[in-house]
């Protein structure tokens, strides 16, 4: 029977911090037996509440109030410093190191530190080799999405990147710089040897050729 004493116990619980309630699968504690059952979806997989614009479901109430920022575009976390919004608290934590420099994540191979995860994640493939992004198309793997991405365009022929003096169109924007050159004039590579300058590195490595006598290409008559 739910009493006034029993109701001011579970009251203070939430004064004093003190956790009771334990999940029998990863051993977390919660300070009410409500807040254990809506963990419990966690693993159960068990989703209740419904977005009513996309019709999405979301295991607990929390997170189908932030998804709907998603269609309303609210963003009511402010950075300090910059004045940029966001839609997650979450998102504006990760933000703020970009003003702070902290770097909380540690690559165990090469000790180089990262600021977000989702970066660390990206260079610990460069060690492992992992790929997990593949072509629909031709089965290719890839370490990032961001290179699937541009690899799809050898299928589909897409060029998004164009150049505004001669309309001339590109697949990937680095092609798009290096032919930007042709009109600017630029020249950024530069011979350490005899200051000759190159628009392309291809074009400085070919030339370095010279000063190191270096001819890998053979002849396979004579």
């Amino acid at each position: 029977m739910f009493t006034q004493n029993s109701y001011f116990k579970n009251h203070m619980k939430i004064h004093t911090a003190e956790k009771t309630f334990k999940c029998e699968v990863c051993e977390k504690m919660f300070t009410q037996n409500c807040n254990l059952k809506n963990h419990m979806r966690i693993h159960t997989g068990e989703k209740t509440f419904k977005c009513d614009v996309c019709e999405k479901m979301l295991s607990q109430k929390s997170g189908l109030k932030k998804h709907l920022r998603i269609h309303t575009g609210e963003k009511p976390f402010k950075c300090d410093v910059c004045k940029k919004m966001f839609s997650q608290k979450s998102d504006l934590k990760k933000h703020l190191r970009i003003h702070t420099g902290e770097k909380t994540f540690k690559c165990k191979v090469c000790e180089k530190l990262f600021s977000h995860n989702d970066q660390f994640n990206i260079h610990v493939r460069t060690h492992t080799g992992e790929k997990l992004f593949r072509c629909k198309v031709c089965d290719k793997m890839f370490t990032r999405n961001g290179y699937l991405k541009k690899h799809m365009r050898l299928h589909t022929g897409e060029k998004p990147f164009k150049c505004e003096v001669c309309d001339k169109i590109f697949t990937q924007n680095g092609h798009l710089k290096k032919h930007m050159r042709i009109h600017t004039g630029e020249k950024p590579f530069k011979c350490e040897l005899c200051d000759i300058m190159f628009t392309q590195n291809s074009n400085l490595k070919r030339h370095m050729r010279i000063h190191t006598k270096e001819k890998p290409f053979k002849c396979d008559v004579y």
